[in-house]
């Protein structure tokens, strides 16, 4: 037992990497394992700059916390405010007064980066943008984002509206730890049908996703003040990574660099599984139970990084 609870703490050792500069084209960049937490690299990866569309990896954070807690469900209907449906940039189409799903709302989100309905959902939980906008820097406190400010939902530039790289990561791993959101950042297109007959095309913004073997989310994004942005999160042989790339110069610095992060990772490191949960390891007594003890078991692997 002793060395079984040695082994596991060693698990806790961050690893360190020495690599030569990668994603030269962005300002900004870090590439990090999902599961650990651990930084493989990062470049400029604290200095706070225009997130863009990137926010709404946070604004869906919350969308899928309140699913989670059950304040409002997939099927809930929400009435588009005047508000909403003004907004520009990336959009849908929406209609002032007229109705659409939670799910609906969520998918035009993650696949079309949509800003009226990324408005439409923030009034509905919380019943004003700024109400919402509250939320979102509190959870940043909460998960530790010390250069991360928000002021919209959407990611327009707005003055003091800013994240870094390495606070975008963070949010990533958060809302990947809601893996029901992978339905919808995965879609690479899809029709939006609206109340009055009509349907908006939907064409993912990430095209990585079907580009990129692995590749499941998250969020592109552009803005004159913000560059190219992407927090690109994939998969592969049990090892989940995490890039950011922020004000790279075009999409393809953007792709490029996204995908020599992520080459990167797979290529120099892997997760090793120390214990699976079927691993014996031995048995607890148990004082005043029905059982005199009970097997102890791991309830998920014990991993390693390497």
């Amino acid at each position: 037992m002793k060395k079984i609870i040695i082994l596991l703490l060693l698990l806790l050792i961050p690893v360190k990497v020495n690599a030569n500069e990668l994603a030269k084209n962005s300002v900004s960049s870090i590439l990090m394992e999902y599961s650990s937490g651990n930084i493989l690299y990062e470049n400029n990866s604290d200095e706070e700059l225009s997130p863009a569309s990137m926010t709404k990896v946070m604004t869906m954070l919350l969308i899928m916390e309140a699913l989670e807690d059950e304040k409002i469900k997939l099927s809930d209907m929400v009435v588009v405010s005047p508000n909403a449906a003004r907004m520009g940039g990336s959009q849908v189409f929406l209609e002032a007064g007229s109705s659409m799903s939670v799910e609906e709302l969520l998918k035009a989100i993650a696949i079309a980066s949509a800003n009226d309905a990324s408005v439409a959902l923030a009034e509905h939980i919380s019943g004003s943008t700024t109400a919402f906008v509250a939320k979102m820097n509190e959870k940043c406190r909460a998960i530790g984002c010390t250069n991360t400010n928000f002021m919209n939902v959407h990611g327009l530039d707005e003055s003091s509206h800013y994240s870094s790289a390495k606070d975008m990561a963070r949010i990533s791993r958060e809302l990947l730890k809601h893996k029901d959101v992978l339905k919808y950042t995965t879609i690479y297109e899809e029709y939006l049908n609206k109340p009055d007959g009509t349907s908006t095309w939907m064409v993912n913004t990430n095209k990585l996703i079907r580009y990129y073997s692995g590749v499941d989310g998250l969020k592109t994004g552009f803005t004159s003040d913000a560059g190219y942005c992407l927090s690109a999160s994939a998969e592969r042989n049990n090892m989940r990574l995490i890039s950011v790339v922020m004000k790279a110069p075009t999409t393809k610095a953007r792709t490029d660099d996204t995908v020599e992060l992520l080459n990167y990772g797979f290529g120099n490191f892997k997760i090793k599984i120390i214990l699976d949960t079927k691993a014996d390891l031995g048995k607890l007594e148990v004082i005043g139970g029905k059982e005199k003890t009970v097997n102890l078991k791991l309830t998920k692997d014990a991993t390693n990084l390497e």
